[in-house]
């Protein structure tokens, strides 16, 4: 017996929308803009729901969401390349944000007022694949062998473009940490 409408619906808001946050912070360091990335979260809730019936329960629903996210955005991206054009947003279907899960993630809040524009300008200038590993690692709390689900690359490729993109990270950030005193600088310095 096929699940009923509101049994799908239910178990989608449930399951899925609590990490909407998730969805949108990943989708957000993709675009690398806010309008792009809202335009990405809807597109992405919409293809999950349509493909419900996919997802196998008991499943880590999160990395599921991130790897139609990150999916989502490479097709767009490919599809724009190609075209040379734009998104027409009104010709994406509609898909109601359920309001009564938007602040489930007290931790996505934490990180918005913790991490400030020099550390995500720092980011942003990261290599795609570096940027990609970090936010799914550092800021979504992924496993290595979900992230290397999510981007269908081998454990030990994850590890490296994580070593290296926090290697980046510390190098471009020195100056800042020491001026924002967060650490003291080296005598060798």
């Amino acid at each position: 017996m096929a699940p009923q409408p509101d049994d799908k619906r239910r178990a989608f808001e449930e399951e899925a929308l609590p990490h909407l946050d998730s969805v949108y912070r990943v989708a957000l360091r993709l675009a690398g803009d806010e309008t792009q990335a809202e335009d990405l979260v809807q597109e992405t809730m919409l293809k999950a729901y349509r493909s419900w019936h996919q997802y196998r329960p008991g499943t880590n629903v999160r990395a599921w969401l991130l790897t139609i996210v990150r999916h989502t955005f490479i097709n767009e991206y490919r599809k724009r390349r190609r075209a040379g054009t734009e998104i027409d947003v009104s010709q994406v279907e509609a898909f109601t944000v359920f309001p009564e899960v938007q602040e489930v993630d007290p931790e996505g809040r934490f990180f918005d007022q913790i991490v400030d524009d020099e550390v995500l300008r720092a980011i942003d200038a990261l290599p795609d694949e570096f940027r990609e590993a970090l936010i799914l690692s550092d800021v979504e709390g992924l496993a290595y062998a979900e992230i290397a689900q999510v981007t269908e690359v081998p454990v030990g490729t994850v590890k490296s473009r994580l070593f290296r993109a926090r290697q980046a990270l510390q190098r471009e950030l020195y100056d800042y940490a020491v001026e924002m005193g967060y650490i003291k600088k080296q005598p060798h310095d």
